[in-house]
């Protein structure tokens, strides 16, 4: 083992370059740019020393389209023996940039220790540690037994279901062809996640009747009856939220229990296109769509979460006049959570207390991530979140991944191969 961690030490350089080559393909999310640029720069790599490499289009998936195709990279090496898949799957997709920036969001600029960049954290230097880790394994232990999967995939930023989602309906996640999952998101080194909590998306829209803006009497206006839903979530739904609480070990403390984001309200007449400059026209809104962001707790069904927000709108409309109003289902996950003894989680947890001589400690996400798509479609319950990075940097300006960092978890990333396929 000791051979192993020395081997992951030299080739520091080797990693620190990965993840800036990675680092300077902007693959914005939206739109969706250099997605095959990156699968490519990935496959070549890991082609040259004989990995197998397949490249898949997630056609007819959700933001796929011939401007904008989904591309994703699964690079597998077979060991000299039967054994047990390892897969370590990271996307490749990064928000957008953002104000505030002092380094160049795409330079992947070294410096104090750290590679800077949008992505840097999230996740393309977890991607690039996986790459290693997995590189330094092979190259000291290459009679190993099973088999060792790497994956470039796209869209986690917008669901996932140009990438992960996709690969598991066709079978990359076959709990038969893959049995070891590790996502290295940034939850911080000494941290395992074992899953997220669960998300409703939905719209809600209220109704009205449009008139002339100089006889608002003669209309009904949707603005005012959506103004009633925010002041009824503000009085009965945020409190009944604010006391559900999981014995889900959720981090920060505030996500530890169940919570509402207004994601975006709009009525009346439509935004122009920039550079319009005429007036709005005097019209009472027939209209008005707030989206919220709802993330639930394992301990909740679905069912009552929906039907809360049903009793809230309810209980608008028996106060008001002609209240009409829609409720539309957008999206929505279940919440998961892999078992503290399950054969992954137990590995990584060894090795990080080999490597870092402490215990690490078991987490679970506030938001989703791909683990989503691997437990409900692909049926494999035996996934974690495991890789360096500080999560609260995330689509921050100035983003950033510690160097020694990634060299740690690349360490706790080829011990666990060593335990499992050795």
């Amino acid at each position: 083992m000791d051979r192993l961690l020395a081997e992951i030490e030299n080739r520091r350089d080797d990693l620190i370059s990965c993840t800036q080559e990675l680092i300077r393909i902007p693959t914005l999310n939206p739109p969706g740019r250099h997605y095959r640029d990156i699968c490519a720069l990935v496959g070549e790599r890991m082609g040259a020393q004989g990995w197998k490499v397949e490249m898949v289009r997630a056609e007819g998936a959700l933001g796929d389209s011939d401007r904008y195709p989904r591309w994703n990279v699964i690079c597998r090496i077979e060991g000299q023996r039967t054994g047990e898949c390892v897969h370590f799957n990271s996307h490749h997709d990064v928000v957008a940039v953002g104000d505030g920036w002092t380094k160049d969001p795409f330079g992947a600029e070294h410096s104090e220790g750290r590679v800077w960049g949008r992505g840097a954290c999230d996740m393309k230097g977890g991607l690039a540690t996986s790459i290693v880790a997995a590189e330094a394994f092979v190259a000291l232990h290459p009679d190993f037994a099973g088999a060792i999967e790497i994956s470039a995939t796209a869209d986690e930023e917008s669901g996932g279901f140009g990438g992960v989602a996709y690969l598991a309906g066709k079978g990359f996640f076959d709990p038969a062809r893959v049995q070891h999952v590790i996502i290295p998101e940034p939850l911080n080194k000494d941290r395992i996640c074992l899953g997220h909590r669960g998300v409703w998306w939905a719209e809600i829209e209220t109704k009205g009747h449009i008139a002339h803006g100089s006889m608002p009497f003669l209309g009904d206006c949707a603005v005012r009856h959506m103004g009633a839903v925010l002041e009824e979530m503000e009085e009965t739904l945020f409190p009944l939220l604010a006391g559900k609480r999981t014995e889900m070990p959720v981090v920060p403390d505030g996500a530890k229990q169940s919570t509402l984001n207004i994601n975006s309200i709009h009525g009346g007449e439509p935004v122009q296109e920039e550079g319009y400059t005429g007036l709005p026209s005097a019209c009472v809104p027939d209209r008005c769509t707030l989206t919220i962001d709802r993330r639930f707790l394992i301990e909740e069904d679905i069912a009552e979460v929906k039907r809360e927000v049903a009793q809230m709108m309810e209980r608008v409309r028996e106060r008001r006049p002609d209240f009409r109003y829609e409720i539309r289902d957008l999206f929505e996950v279940q919440p998961t959570m892999t078992a503290e003894d399950a054969p992954v989680v137990l590995t990584v947890q060894a090795a990080v207390e080999e490597v870092m001589g402490k215990s690490a400690e078991f987490v679970v996400s506030p938001g989703t991530y791909d683990q989503k798509h691997i437990d409900r479609i692909g049926r494999l319950k035996n996934c974690i979140a495991y890789g360096p990075g500080v999560l609260d940097l995330a689509h921050q300006p100035d983003e950033w991944i510690g160097v020694d960092d990634m060299v740690d978890s690349g360490k706790v990333m080829a011990l666990a191969l060593a335990r499992l396929l050795t």
